[in-house]
């Protein structure tokens, strides 16, 4: 019996574990985005080209790949930029570019409120 509760409260440990470390990374990039982001994109707008916010209909329609894995098509965009972005590869690490890749993704789900 001891083995079985042992079991699964090791399991329950193990699920719970990435929802909070996932919300931490989301308030980090939160701040990684206010620091080197919302110069050009505050509140999910873009100053540069106005058509080309990061609402999640202007992601889904200008981002390439979106579809195919949200974060992972923003990860792409933030680390080796396109058009008028700058590329940050070579600003944030990968860990800080996909924490803003978590805080763009809850953002553009939530519309940016």
């Amino acid at each position: 019996m001891r083995l079985v509760a042992s079991f699964v409260l090791a399991l329950l440990c193990g699920l719970m574990a990435p929802l909070s470390a996932n919300a931490t990374d989301a308030v980090r990039g939160g701040q990684i985005f206010t620091t080197n982001c919302a110069a050009c994109h505050a509140g999910g707008g873009n100053i540069i080209k106005a058509e080309r916010t990061l609402q999640e209909s202007d992601l889904k329609a200008h981002l390439p790949n979106y579809l195919g894995g949200h974060e992972t098509a923003i990860v792409a965009q933030v680390t080796y930029g396109r058009n008028a972005m700058p590329a940050f590869v070579d600003v944030l690490s990968e860990s800080e570019i996909a924490d803003v890749a978590a805080y763009v993704e809850d953002q553009s789900a939530k519309g940016w409120s």
